[in-house]
């Protein structure tokens, strides 16, 4: 299957490819958003949170304690800065691209966790991404146990107990199986989730190119997901490229379970048409 799309430019995409660890998520998210924002410069949004972490690294320094460390960043953030999660437009894309979150003060809770672990970072703390389910977290290794840190609700810092049992309701499943779910995302799993979310965003919308470009970077990250070539087919179709999605759904239909074949066969008859209809 081959794509045309060159990320040679998204230096820390790159390394997710290649299966490199030490990637910057804050400059991932980054170009996630320059798919939206072309033009994007990613120094002002870099420069803010260096001036923002620097601004509050001696007050973090001289804090009395792990918790009071992290309440003067989520003070700072969502009371000085007024960056808190968007309970009106939840689903507008720009709550996921960080450079937006900023200038808007709003986003979802991991565009906002990406902003708290890029400023604590700047300030000489260390958290990690949670990808919890339903509501994306942050985690803190205190001296005493892990604590985590709810960015979309103006940076709340919960105990382990009480995270794991907001993952237990939101899971559906038994306490201890949800401890798993508290450990701390490696960075292919969170870009991952930001593009699963922006792709739901966008077919929402009906919004399809830019759909596609997420899709594309996922079947990238998972080329092993039947589901993620198979959507890639199909949002392919919706976005004007029925080429594209004859070659994906023809590979999709030599592996697809037996009640997809019908749908999958349906869709490769409309984009054999309209590859007709152009010539």
């Amino acid at each position: 299957m081959e794509f045309d799309s060159d990320y040679r430019c998204d230096t820390e995409f790159s390394k997710l490819l290649t299966r490199r660890s030490n990637v910057d998520l804050t400059v991932a998210a980054l170009e996630l958003a320059r798919d939206a924002y072309p033009d994007l410069d990613f120094e002002e949004t870099l420069n803010w949170i260096d001036a923002t972490g620097k601004q509050i690294s001696g007050k973090v320094a001289a804090a009395k304690s792990e918790r009071e460390a992290l309440q003067i960043i989520a003070d700072c953030i969502s009371v000085q800065h007024a960056i808190s999660g968007d309970t009106e437009t939840y689903s507008d894309p720009d709550n996921s691209y960080l450079h937006r979150v900023i200038q808007r003060q709003r986003g979802i809770p991991i565009s906002l966790s990406l902003l708290y672990m890029a400023v604590a970072r700047r300030a000489g703390l260390t958290l990690h991404g949670v990808s919890t389910p339903a509501h994306f977290l942050t985690r803190y290794e205190a001296v005493d146990g892990p604590v985590f840190v709810d960015a979309f609700c103006g940076g709340c810092v919960l105990s382990f107990d009480e995270t794991l049992h907001r993952a237990s309701q939101a899971s559906g499943l038994p306490p201890e199986q949800c401890e798993v779910l508290l450990e701390p995302a490696s960075a292919r799993k969170t870009v991952v989730r930001m593009l699963n979310n922006l792709k739901a965003i966008h077919s929402q919308t009906g919004n399809w190119p830019a759909a596609w470009m997420v899709q594309h970077r996922l079947v990238l990250l998972q080329p092993g997901s039947y589901d993620q070539r198979r959507d890639l087919g199909l949002i392919a179709l919706r976005a004007n490229r029925p080429g594209q999605a004859i070659d994906v759904l023809q590979c999709c239909l030599k592996s697809c379970p037996p009640e997809e074949a019908e749908h999958l066969t349906a869709q490769l008859a409309v984009a054999r048409q309209e590859v007709t209809r152009w010539n």
